[in-house]
C-alpha cells in the first residue's frame, strides 16, 4: 500500500525550522526526493518513516496517518448543509482533500463554523433576544467541543497522568474520598469541608488557594463529592500538563479557555477514578451496561457514559460513541464525539431522537435506530441522570443524556440485543431543524436556514413549515 505524507512532513520540517536540504541530510535522502514526498509526487518508503522516528521521534503512524477520522467526520457532516445541496463531494473527494491539501480543509471547517455562529447569531437578533449582540464568534462550548474533536476525544497526557496518579498504592472505590482527602491536606495543606446548601449559595464547590480550603455542598451525592476532589487534584498536580494542552487548544476567548481548562480537569479525574485498561476490560465484559459500569467504579451513570466516549486509545479502542445531554427544554447542554454523528452545535437536538421522551420514562433506557440525511445509520439509547437539588423549590432537575454508536457495532452493545434494525424501526433525523434537509419531517419547528423553496399557499403540510 502507497503511503503518502507530504503535508504533514511539510509541517514537521517547518516546525523544526529546516529546509528541504536540511531535512534531506538529516534524513540520508536527496532535496529533490523531500521536495517530491512533500508535493504528494512519491510514496514514503519504511525506511525512510524509520528513519523519521529515529531522527525526529515521531511516530510512523502519525505521520502517515492520511485520513483524520474526526476531521473527515467534520466535513462530511458541514457538507449536509442544505447550502452545499447541489455541490456533494464524494468520500473519495474528502479524503484526497485531506491528504494533499489539510489546511485547506481545516480552513474550510472553520469558514463553516464562523458561517453558522453568524448564522446563530443574526437569528437571536432578528428574534431580538439579543440585539447587542457584538460580532459573532464561536461560543465557547462550541470551542471545547471542536478542540476535543481535533484529539479525537482522547488526551494520551492525561490518561499517563492519571495512571500514575495512585503510584504503588492500591485505593478501593469505597475508600476513595477519605484518601483524597488526606492527600489533598498531607500533600498540599488543604482541607476539605462539607457545608450546609444555605453556607455555600448557588455552588456546589469552591476552591479558596488563600485559606487552602475545599468547600463542599451537602447537595452533592457521594460519587459527586469523590469526582470533585480528584478534580481539585487534577487542578493542582498538573497544572504543567493543563496549561500546555490549553496553549494546543488555542481557544482564545476567556470563558472558551475557562471552558476548556475545566473539560481537561474533568477528564484528569474520569481518567483516575475508571482508570483505562479497567473501565475498557470491564466495559466489553458487561457489554456497555453503564448501570453496571457506575456501580463498579463507583460513579455516575453520567459519567461512565462520558468517559466511555473516550476510550480511543490507538491498539486498545473502544466503541466509538457520541454523547449527548439535554435538559427538559431541548437545550443541548453538553456534547462529546467519538465518532461520524454531527452534534447539534447550535439550538437544540433533534426532535426525533427518543432522548426526548426519556422524561416520560425517568430512569428506564430507551432505544432507537436512526438515520441521518447521509444515510449513515445509528443505534442510540438514552435515559434520564438527575441533576443536585439545592433546595425544596428546586425540584425535577433531571436532564436526559444519549449515547450512540454506529449501527456497525451494534453486537458489542447489550442495550441492543433482541431489536430487529427493520426499515420500520429507523427513524430518519436531522442534526438540528434549522439546517435539516427533511422538508417533509412531520416534527419540523423551523425553515431550513438556507435554500428552502417557496411555501405552496395552495397545501397545508403536516407543519406549517412543510413546502
Amino acid at each position: 500500500m502507497k503511503v503518502f505524507v507530504g503535508p504533514r512532513l511539510r509541517r514537521l520540517r517547518k516546525e523544526k525550522k529546516q529546509t528541504q536540504g536540511q531535512m534531506g541530510q538529516a534524513l540520508g535522502i536527496s532535496t529533490s526526493y523531500v521536495n517530491l514526498l512533500e508535493k504528494n509526487e512519491r510514496s514514503v518508503s519504511v525506511p525512510v518513516l524509520l528513519k523519521l522516528l529515529e531522527v525526529y521521534g515521531v511516530d510512523w503512524r502519525d505521520i502517515a496517518d492520511d485520513e483524520d477520522t474526526a476531521q473527515l467526520a467534520d466535513m462530511r457532516a458541514a457538507l449536509q448543509d442544505p447550502l452545499f445541496e447541489a455541490d456533494h463531494a464524494d468520500l473519495t473527494q474528502l479524503r484526497a482533500a485531506l491528504a494533499h491539501s489539510p489546511d485547506l480543509a481545516t480552513a474550510f471547517l472553520r469558514l463553516h463554523r464562523a458561517y453558522l455562529a453568524a448564522t446563530d447569531q443574526l437569528l437571536s437578533v432578528s428574534e431580538q433576544r439579543n440585539p447587542e449582540a457584538g460580532r459573532p464568534g464561536v461560543s465557547p462550548e462550541a470551542a471545547v467541543h471542536t478542540f476535543f474533536r481535533r484529539r479525537k476525544n482522547h488526551f494520551a497526557e492525561l490518561e499517563t497522568a492519571a495512571e500514575a496518579f495512585w503510584g504503588d498504592q492500591r485505593v478501593e472505590p469505597d475508600d476513595i474520598y477519605a484518601t483524597l482527602k488526606a492527600r489533598l491536606h498531607d500533600r498540599f495543606g488543604i482541607t476539605v469541608r462539607v457545608v450546609a446548601v444555605d453556607e455555600l449559595p448557588g455552588a456546589l464547590r469552591a476552591y479558596d488557594e488563600t485559606r487552602r480550603q475545599v468547600t463542599l455542598s451537602r447537595a452533592l451525592d457521594h460519587p459527586n463529592r469523590v469526582f470533585q476532589l480528584t478534580h481539585i487534584c487534577g487542578l493542582i498536580e498538573q497544572k504543567e500538563t493543563l496549561d500546555k494542552l490549553l496553549d494546543e487548544a488555542d481557544v482564545a476567548d476567556p470563558r472558551g479557555k475557562s471552558r476548556c481548562h475545566v473539560e481537561l480537569a474533568n477528564y484528569f479525574a474520569a481518567a483516575v477514578l475508571m482508570p483505562y485498561g479497567a473501565f475498557l476490560s470491564e466495559a466489553t465484559a458487561s457489554k456497555y451496561d453503564f448501570a453496571h459500569l457506575a456501580a463498579r467504579f463507583g460513579v455516575s451513570f453520567e459519567q461512565a457514559c462520558h468517559r466511555a466516549t473516550t476510550l480511543q486509545r490507538s491498539g486498545a479502542r473502544g466503541v466509538p460513541f457520541f454523547f449527548l445531554r439535554i435538559d427538559k427544554a431541548g437545550n443541548v447542554t453538553k456534547r462529546f464525539n467519538a465518532t461520524d454523528f454531527h452534534l447539534a452545535e447550535y439550538g437544540g437536538a433533534c426532535p426525533r431522537l427518543d432522548i426526548h421522551t426519556s422524561f416520560r420514562t425517568p430512569g428506564r433506557i430507551n432505544t432507537q435506530f436512526v438515520e441521518m440525511p447521509d444515510s449513515s445509520r445509528f443505534f442510540v439509547f438514552s435515559r434520564t441522570v438527575d441533576r443536585p437539588s439545592v433546595t425544596r423549590y428546586a425540584q425535577d432537575l433531571r436532564l436526559a443524556v444519549a449515547m450512540g454508536c454506529s449501527v456497525d457495532d451494534i453486537g458489542s452493545i447489550g442495550y441492543a440485543e433482541g431489536l430487529a434494525m427493520t426499515g420500520e424501526q429507523i427513524t430518519p433525523i436531522g442534526i438540528n431543524c434549522r439546517i435539516c434537509p427533511r422538508q417533509q419531517c412531520d416534527q419540523r419547528a423551523h425553515d431550513a436556514v438556507v435554500l428552502t423553496d417557496p411555501l405552496d399557499t395552495r397545501r397545508r403540510g403536516a407543519t406549517r413549515y412543510d413546502h
